[in-house]
């Protein structure tokens, strides 16, 4: 499917497929949103994704929200630009229900949300993206951002990695059934990068 697509589904509040993740070999990520984050999201992310949860956000929203890189440094690191975990201050019980979860994204993703709004640990774990986007980080993270701006949907997604049955990691063969069922977008990451590419040259041509 294009990259069209996935925006035109992200733009109607629905979950899309990432692939092309250039620094998990391939591994690939449902995402939605996270302004359309309902429970029956998280519930679907959980249920059918099966891997960790995570909050997609841009630097500056990170800074808002208080939340530094677990791993700043450069000493033992898995690349992965995780923030500390995060819950929402008020409205969840013991956070890691469906509507708990869509809860804490909904309270850090509020225009307005400042440090106050979240605590830690939490059964959210924050994403902070590169400065320089997909560009900089081919990942599904930035991807999932880039894709949900295109939409107008806002400047954060809430993606989740796709285990199979078995516990490996699932493959676009793996899904395909699940694709047909649910009618999913797929947006490749190299798809993207190349369009950004397209979209480049035309700017200077």
């Amino acid at each position: 499917m294009s990259i069209e697509a996935a925006v035109d589904a992200l733009k109607q509040g629905q979950v899309i497929v990432i692939t092309g993740d250039r620094y998990r070999r391939g591994d690939m990520d449902f995402a939605v949103a996270a302004q359309h984050a309902t429970p029956e999201a998280i519930n679907f992310l959980a249920t059918h994704g099966r891997g960790l949860i995570c909050l997609a956000m841009q630097q500056d929203r990170a800074q808002r929200l208080g939340i530094d890189l677990m791993n700043p440094g450069s000493d033992r690191q898995s690349g992965r630009p995780l923030g500390r975990s995060i819950e929402a201050a008020e409205g969840v019980t013991t956070g890691i229900s469906a509507a708990d979860r869509a809860q804490t994204v909904k309270a850090a993703v509020a225009p307005d949300a400042t440090s106050d709004d979240i605590v830690s640990p939490g059964h959210i774990f924050p994403l902070i993206c590169s400065l320089g986007g997909v560009h900089e980080r081919p990942a599904a993270a930035e991807a999932a951002v880039e894709l949900t701006s295109r939409a107008g949907a806002g400047d954060a997604a809430v993606i989740c990695a796709i285990m199979r049955d078995d516990g490996e990691m699932a493959r676009p063969a793996d899904i395909a059934d699940l694709v047909e069922r649910f009618g999913l977008a797929v947006a490749d990451i190299g798809d993207l990068l190349a369009r950004n590419e397209d979209g480049e040259h035309a700017a200077h041509g």
